[in-house]
């Protein structure tokens, strides 16, 4: 199976990569749900397509806003470079007239039907496979057996992606209008603040200031989804006919992007083994809610949380930006540490995953020896038994 990874912008883009990522999706500057991310500039879409295509790795671009007939401005020419210039693998499309727009204007593009499009049946699929869509990615509301299904019932020649790692939307498919209601910003055009997390009370309407209705044991947080998590279930996805494994979390830190696509290659490397329990509690360390397998496996599975609040198990540190030489790495500090700290090593070099550094000397950028890195970014030296390599990280 592909592993397809979120890339906010360039950096978390190269940090996908270095990370094992098979893929990586990403948005440019407009037509995209994520308007609050980075999101890559018409050169920086070309020059990733480059280097992910010199890795023999692909990228789509996401064009999967709800459009009204003004967001079609500029479209054309957008979709023109993508394909002429770009050269980038595909489109991640939701909404029907833009695929029929990307169809007539870009043909060469490669058309992934977004998982807002809420196909959950064989005959959507089909429905969609026979406008010429390439891959369809599956609404979250489905179970292994119905995706199976859909796989039994789908031409070989339609590849088949879902989500199995991150945020989950309490709406269908992803498609909430909660944000526009509360603060007129369109989710459905990348603008949307998760007012779902966001906690509500519920109240008797004639005694607003006199009873506060409690609520179950559900919690206050009632629209509040858990994350995502099928690392130890990659077996099953893959007997169901999934091509493609997704990643959410273009809005997520590098750090995230790091740890979570590392975990997941690890897994899918053994497979048909089942992860080891190192590799599931990398999970732990990067921002998460609680975990749940969704609608995967029991539809009843509860996908509420009492508390909107992340947490997580362990701290970017620095980031390895020359190889190790000599006994010395580069790094650059992403939160304080000290002589005598001891730090983790995230790194897609198996043998040295998880092994640990005693810090023992730190040269400053001035060539001076010092007790601490403070300055978030400095760049600073400091001593490495290990082999590391330009995109490791170190963490606490």
């Amino acid at each position: 199976m592909e592993l397809l990874a979120p890339a906010g912008n360039y950096e978390k883009f190269l940090t996908a990569l270095h990370f094992g990522a098979d893929a990586v999706y990403l948005a440019g500057n407009r037509f995209g749900l994520r308007a609050f991310a980075g999101n890559f500039s018409d050169e920086e879409i070309k020059r990733a397509s480059k280097l992910a295509h010199s890795l023999n790795k692909k990228v789509y671009v996401t064009l999967n806003i709800i459009a009204h007939d003004a967001d079609f401005e500029g479209l054309k020419d957008y979709l023109l470079f993508l394909q002429n210039e770009a050269k980038v693998d595909a489109v991640i499309v939701a909404d029907v007239g833009i695929m029929q727009f990307v169809r007539v204007n870009a043909p060469l593009l490669d058309i992934h039907l977004s998982t807002q499009a809420n196909i959950i049946n064989s005959y959507s699929a089909n429905f969609f496979a026979e406008l010429g869509v390439k891959r369809l990615i599956l609404a979250r509301e489905l179970s292994l057996k119905e995706i199976a299904n859909i796989r039994k019932n789908l031409s070989p020649k339609v590849e088949i992606e879902v989500f199995v790692h991150g945020a989950m939307c309490m709406a269908y498919s992803g498609r909430c209008l909660l944000s526009n209601y509360l603060t007129g910003r369109d989710s459905n055009h990348g603008e949307c603040v998760q007012a779902c997390r966001w906690k509500y009370y519920v109240r008797e309407v004639s005694r607003e200031d006199e009873l506060e209705v409690e609520e179950d044991e559900k919690g206050s947080y009632i629209f509040n989804s858990r994350d995502l998590n099928m690392l130890p279930y990659l077996k099953e996805l893959k007997d169901a006919g999934v091509d493609s494994i997704k990643i959410e979390g273009r809005m997520k830190s590098s750090f995230y992007v790091a740890t979570v696509v590392n975990a997941y290659r690890m897994a899918l490397d053994i497979l048909p083994k089942r992860p080891t329990e190192e590799i599931c509690e990398e999970l732990m360390k990067a921002s998460h809610r609680r975990y749940t397998t969704g609608f995967y496996f029991d539809e009843t599975n509860r996908q509420y949380q009492e508390d909107s609040t992340p947490v997580q198990n362990s701290e970017f540190v620095a980031l390895v930006t020359e190889d190790e030489k000599e006994g010395m790495v580069e790094v650059e500090m992403r939160n304080k540490f000290s002589v005598g700290d001891t730090l983790e090593i995230l790194s897609p070099d198996k043998k040295i995953f998880n092994k640990k550094i005693k810090v023992e000397k730190i040269i400053s950028s001035e060539g001076e020896s010092v007790d601490s890195a403070k300055k978030v970014q400095e760049s600073v030296k400091i001593n490495s038994l290990y082999p590391l390599k330009k995109g490791d990280i170190l963490r606490r």
